[in-house]
């Protein structure tokens, strides 16, 4: 696998066309590529951002997350919510590299990865193309952030080897391969986290990236995600003081 790092302008908000910021920076894209971009450009450049002052992130934090456990409940007076189906802290709201803004997830991340997939396959001539919007998070039980992937569009995000046999003749009963988080974690580690200023990065050499030329229909996303009820770990979900945002 090939991941290549993309520097772009300065970035700020009202003040971008993706379109254009990808144009600029990416001279060429070849075949049987995935392009990863963060999703706080995406949100950038189509302004869901709210100016830090004047405004409670606390409020927002709420208003953004589908389900939240409130702040006093952390050590460390952070919320921890679900948004869009994702267990993640504070439902995205960020305020690093932003220049004055706090900046949310796109408000239709499906509905943007769409829109630039087909934007690639057009301006650079591609017949197999995929494109990942990136988002960094946490872990439990270990320190520091990986990437993964919001949405995803071009490819098939998920690898099932059930009824595959492993090295012993085994029958695989629930191996399914996150093929899009891995993805993410491998460009975000690439693109950094501070200063780097490379929002984007373009994967290759990824033979295990089963390319489609089609949006993901509503059955396939709708494989990806699990109930709470049938989650792996929904002893301890099931568990926490959770508030349910009524929207």
């Amino acid at each position: 696998m090939k991941i290549t790092a993309i520097k772009t302008r300065l970035i700020k908000a009202f003040d971008c066309s993706l379109e254009d910021i990808i144009t600029e920076s990416i001279e060429s894209i070849n075949e049987n590529s995935v392009i990863a971009i963060t999703s706080k450009v995406i949100s950038l450049c189509e302004g869901n951002v709210l100016a830090l002052e004047g405004n409670s992130k606390d409020t927002l934090i709420k208003a953004e997350a589908d389900s939240f456990i409130p702040k006093e409940e952390s050590k460390y007076g952070v919320y921890i919510t679900i948004k869009d189906g994702f267990l993640t802290p504070s439902a995205g709201v960020d305020e690093s590299n932003t220049n004055g803004y706090f900046v949310m997830w796109p408000k239709n991340p499906q509905k943007s990865v769409n829109r630039i997939w087909r934007f690639l396959k057009n301006q650079y001539k591609l017949q197999n193309v995929g494109v990942i919007i990136t988002d960094s998070t946490t872990n439990p039980l270990r320190l520091g952030v990986t990437g993964r992937a919001i949405a995803h569009c071009g490819f098939k995000s998920l690898n099932s080897k059930i009824g595959e046999k492993d090295l012993f003749n085994k029958t695989l009963r629930q191996t399914r391969i996150d093929v899009a988080n891995g993805l993410a974690a491998s460009a975000v580690i690439c693109m950094g986290e501070s200063d780097e200023q490379t929002p984007i990065a373009v994967i290759e050499d990824i033979p295990f990236v089963e390319f489609q030329n089609h949006e993901p229909t509503p059955e396939e996303l709708a494989w990806l995600k699990i109930d709470i009820t049938d989650d792996l770990y929904e002893p301890l979900i099931n568990r926490a003081p959770w508030i349910h945002n009524k929207k």
